[in-house]
């Protein structure tokens, strides 16, 4: 059995219950008022009536009423009994011959009072009230019965009973209409979240949510929660699911990362051997013959052991760099001082000098703007962070040169490195953060780990910064690192302080 019927049984019964005892009190209510105003006239009635006793030796002990009596005869019926002399009892004319209201005998009589007995002769109902006619010494001589018909009143009840509960049936019918319609629309919520439940069980999206109606109650609140909840549980799936997937693809690109230099030194390692095999494994006298290399020999093995070299070197980046991001999944907390920034970017643009590079690094005026500005942060990874920006400036920088500025906006201190390189589609640019990233093929071709620009994002997040990029396809691109200034100097007269950030 559903909630909803339930409800409306256990609504539909309270009510019926209610109506039930109503129903009782008003039918005993109407009963009492019509009835008691009919005994209080009968009362009267019988209080009008005087019974004179008499004697004579013909009908001996008599019975008679008095001329002085008021008796209405529409309406009532008297029978006065005689017990001393039953034959004279007496009986008003508007009594049938065949109609004798019955009495008690004079030994049931207990009560001196007079008392209402209901009875019914030939089908019809009749209210007496009997009052005992006793005389002076306390002899009980006889009985005066007034008499009215209640079929009037037994009409007027039983019409009240059949309303009564006509009107409960009906009342409590509409109700459990009412109330199943009620309850439908009121638990509506519950079942959009039964259907949303059973949906998402099935395989459908957590981005599934369930409808808001009505008022904003208990329902509505739960609804609302659930949403939340489902809200949650999707942003939850989609990071675990993005992380999935990140790892999968981080994997697959490390593996072949890894894989590429492993077989270029296998292979080299190979040649060496076959090249210098039959030498090392000849006789004693005949490998002696073989002390003397010649000059193409001597070539190939140098250049072998170069692409050894190199791309062990190029391992050894790559686990370098696999090793911060394993320390930044893991979230590394970095020890963090104040550190005075315009050395740190002299001595990475000092350094910077000697990178393989066929383009001009130039230093502009402004980079003055960093004198006196400390913040707090890292000095090691901050020489990262700068010297991964340079050298990616020049790696996509065939021709041209790559400038290093500076700017301060309030209590931020950026760091632009700006190169007139391939550049980048704006299409591209949200994902140049991401590991193993290359933008285009010709980007595939460049030297490097895929790791570098994901290394200096987690840098800049752990300082508390953050990173624009400016970029338009065969025209270069700028890089915009932007620092929290811990505290600074005086700005210089000279420098001017930009007023804002410039949009891309």
């Amino acid at each position: 059995m559903s909630i909803r019927l339930r409800l409306t049984l256990w609504y539909s019964g309270l009510l019926a219950i209610t109506l039930m005892v109503f129903g009782v009190s008003i039918y005993l209510f109407v009963n009492y008022y019509t009835y008691d105003g009919l005994k209080s006239r009968m009362i009267q009635q019988a209080n009008t009536i005087y019974i004179e006793p008499s004697y004579d030796f013909i009908e001996k002990f008599k019975l008679n009423i008095s001329q002085r009596s008021t008796i209405q005869l529409n309406e009532y019926f008297i029978q006065v009994v005689n017990y001393t002399n039953p034959a004279q009892s007496f009986r008003t004319r508007n009594l049938l011959e065949s109609i004798t209201f019955p009495y008690p005998e004079p030994t049931s009589i207990q009560n001196r009072e007079g008392v209402f007995r209901t009875i019914r002769l030939e089908n019809f109902p009749f209210l007496v009230y009997e009052y005992p006619l006793i005389l002076r010494d306390g002899t009980l001589v006889g009985l005066l019965q007034v008499a009215a018909m209640t079929e009037r009143e037994e009409t007027l009840l039983r019409n009240v009973q059949t309303i009564l509960t006509l009107s409960s049936l009906f009342l409590v019918l509409a109700a459990f209409t009412t109330g199943l319609f009620l309850a439908r629309k009121a638990l509506k919520p519950i079942d959009n979240v039964i259907r949303a439940a059973a949906q998402i069980e099935n395989g459908s999206s957590l981005a599934l949510r369930i409808p808001r109606e009505g008022p904003n109650d208990e329902m509505g609140r739960l609804t609302d929660t659930l949403n939340g909840m489902l809200e949650r549980l999707e942003i939850t799936y989609n990071e675990l699911d993005g992380a999935y997937k990140t790892q999968r693809r981080f994997v697959s690109d490390a593996s072949h990362e890894l894989r590429t230099p492993l077989t270029t030194i296998r292979g080299n390692i190979d040649l060496l051997e076959k090249m210098w095999a039959p030498q090392l494994q000849a006789p004693g006298d005949a490998r002696e013959s073989y002390i003397h290399i010649d000059a193409e020999r001597a070539a190939l093995s140098m250049e072998a052991m170069r692409d050894i070299s190199d791309e062990a070197k190029r391992m050894s980046r790559l686990v370098s760099d696999l090793l911060s991001l394993a320390r930044a999944d893991a979230g590394y907390q970095m020890d963090k001082t104040e550190v005075a920034l315009l050395p740190v970017v002299e001595e990475v643009a000092r350094r910077a000098q000697l990178l393989p590079r066929t383009v001009e690094l130039r230093l502009d005026e402004s980079l003055a703007t960093f004198t006196d500005i400390h913040v707090h942060g890292n000095e090691d990874y901050l020489r990262q962070l700068i010297f991964i920006f340079i050298e990616n400036a020049f790696k996509y920088t065939p021709e041209g040169y790559v400038e290093l500025q500076a700017i301060r906006v309030s209590d931020q201190a950026g760091l632009i490195v700006k190169d007139t390189g391939i550049g980048l589609d704006k299409e591209e640019v949200p994902h140049i953060f991401e590991r193993f990233y290359r933008a285009d093929e010709s980007r595939g071709k460049t030297a490097g780990t895929g790791l570098g620009l994901s290394i200096a994002k987690w840098i800049i997040d752990e300082h508390g910064g953050s990173i624009e990029v400016k970029t338009r396809l065969g025209e270069g691109t700028t890089f915009v690192i932007w620092l929290p200034i811990a505290y600074a100097g005086p700005p210089d007269s000279d420098i001017i302080e930009d007023s804002g950030r410039e949009q891309d």
